[in-house]
């Protein structure tokens, strides 16, 4: 047996299974006949849930182990990002309608925010794995006791040493026929709630692209639109918008299938999972290499970034003027309702005109204004309305990103296997 282990003939396994419409006992009618001394004694006590899932749990433990540090390739990646753009102010935005300012480092983080969490969640699922083990067709362990002639110390070795060899800590205690399908609902939510961090993030990206103030990579020369020369589409982020929906949309099968799980089990979880598992890991590969393409190529536009300041700043930076004045003499009530004249007839050249907002002109115009005429230049600094962004940016990256990242490194680089893989 040990002798053809990798022998396997997948051509004779499938002229066997049409012939028995049964996977795993193909396998078994194969393997027998390349070790026919063996054979009396092959999948002697076991039961096709036996081989395919625990070899389900062997697949779902590696594919996080592929999966969790090419996300944390992205977190490092967009780290730097946020630390390279920590104190370059941008308008913020609530209601998709301009806001206090925040920096690019800082929004950055919002995303990484949501990364860490989804590496925290995959973290866990991993490490929340346990094998099914040798239970036997209903959980009970029976055919392995009449092989142990009723030694039930004997069947809970059995039980260990292949858990062990498998390379798993601990098997359950208690199962059906299968493990319980609960374990792919936990798994899949993960998956998925990376594929919603991945959507918005990327769906950020795109507005942003709209607005022209950060691009993801483009190349010389790629093509944006088949008719139109001039656009730069964001295709890497709608791709993984459109990966990430797909994605989102696979937890409802595993609850399904957890929920009509007849006693000890029923067979029409298998087609459903077969689908399901495996194309939940791929959107969340694909999305993730996608998104480290995205997130290595970021493109920002500090220029186009100021023009947009500068166009909100004037209405934003009132609140500073009206206390200038009252710190230089000034009647609070007074100067509010001249700003608010003033506001209100700057905003209707920007609304029904299509003019730059003149406020900040119309206040220097205003002799009522000549006792801080001198400090508007140092009130309109934008780098004065982002709070403590970018102090938030640094402790964040030490305090939380650098941790995580931490974990991943060997020998001062990350520990990637197959992460470092490119588009």
């Amino acid at each position: 047996m040990e002798r053809h282990w990798y022998a396997v003939d997948l051509k004779a396994a499938a002229k066997e299974e049409a012939l028995t419409r049964h996977d795993v006992m193909a396998h078994v009618h194969v393997f027998a006949a390349q070790c026919p001394q063996a054979a009396p004694i092959i999948h002697l006590g076991a039961t096709s849930c036996y081989v395919g899932d625990n070899t389900d749990l062997i697949v779902l433990r590696d594919g996080l182990d592929l999966l969790l540090p090419r996300l944390v390739l992205c977190i490092q990646r967009l780290g730097a990002f946020a630390e390279q753009h920590k104190a370059l102010p941008a308008l913020g935005f609530t209601h998709l309608q301009p806001a206090q300012l925040t920096t690019v480092g800082k929004r950055a983080c919002l995303w990484l925010q949501d990364l860490l969490m989804d590496e925290r969640a995959l973290r866990r699922v991993r490490g929340d794995l346990r094998f099914r083990g040798v239970k036997g067709t209903t959980g009970s362990q029976a055919s392995f006791m009449a092989l142990f002639h009723g030694d039930g110390a004997k069947v809970k070795e059995l039980d260990r040493l292949v858990t062990e060899m498998a390379g798993f800590s601990s098997s359950f205690t208690i199962s059906g026929q299968t493990y319980s399908r609960k374990v792919d609902v936990e798994v899949v939510n993960a998956l998925a709630s990376l594929g919603a961090t991945v959507h918005k993030l990327c769906s950020d990206i795109r507005l942003l692209a709209n607005m022209k103030e950060l691009e993801e990579p483009f190349e010389k020369t790629q093509i944006g639109s088949s008719a139109m020369a001039y656009k730069r589409n964001p295709m890497r982020s709608e791709r993984c918008c459109s990966i990430a929906r797909f994605l989102m949309s696979l937890p409802a099968n595993t609850l399904q299938t957890a929920a009509t799980q007849w006693m000890e089990r029923t067979l029409d979880d298998s087609a459903n999972r077969r689908i399901t598992l495996s194309e939940a890991f791929l959107a969340a590969d694909c999305v993730l290499l996608t998104l480290q393409n995205v997130v290595e190529g970021l493109v920002v536009y500090p220029k186009v970034i100021e023009r947009h300041i500068r166009a909100e700043l004037p209405f934003m930076c009132t609140e500073n003027i009206i206390m200038a004045m009252v710190q230089a003499g000034g009647d609070r009530q007074v100067c509010h309702e001249k700003i608010r004249v003033l506001s209100h007839e700057a905003g209707a050249q920007v609304k029904q005109h299509g003019l730059d907002n003149d406020l900040i002109d119309r206040i220097r115009a205003d002799a009522y204004f000549a006792p801080i005429m001198g400090q508007l230049d140092a009130l309109l600094d934008p780098s004065t309305f982002t709070g403590r962004a970018p102090d938030q940016v640094t402790e964040f990256l030490a305090e939380e990103v650098q941790p995580v990242v931490q974990q991943y490194l060997k020998d001062g680089r990350l520990n990637l296997r197959t992460a470092e893989l490119k588009i």
